[in-house]
């Protein structure tokens, strides 16, 4: 079963060329870029405490580390 086309002028619309192509100037322009800076500067914590997180989790690290060698070596 096969409908007919709802717009009989679909072959006649301005601005596209055969094959359904656009030709140049029939779309607006694109968007403007922007140079400057956007926003405010987030920031960050301090590297005080940037560099107190990574020695807490090497602290970590280090303590599971040597309970695994002990518990395989046998001296827990």
């Amino acid at each position: 079963m096969s409908s007919q086309n709802p717009d009989p002028l679909e072959d006649h619309i301005t601005g596209l060329e055969p094959g359904g192509g656009v030709p140049p100037g029939e779309t607006p322009p694109a968007e403007a870029s922007t140079g400057g800076p956007q926003g405010h500067d987030e920031g960050g914590p301090p590297r005080g405490t940037q560099v107190a997180v990574l020695i807490v989790i090497g602290i970590v690290v280090l303590l599971c580390l040597l309970f695994f060698v002990g518990y395989i070596v046998g001296l827990l």
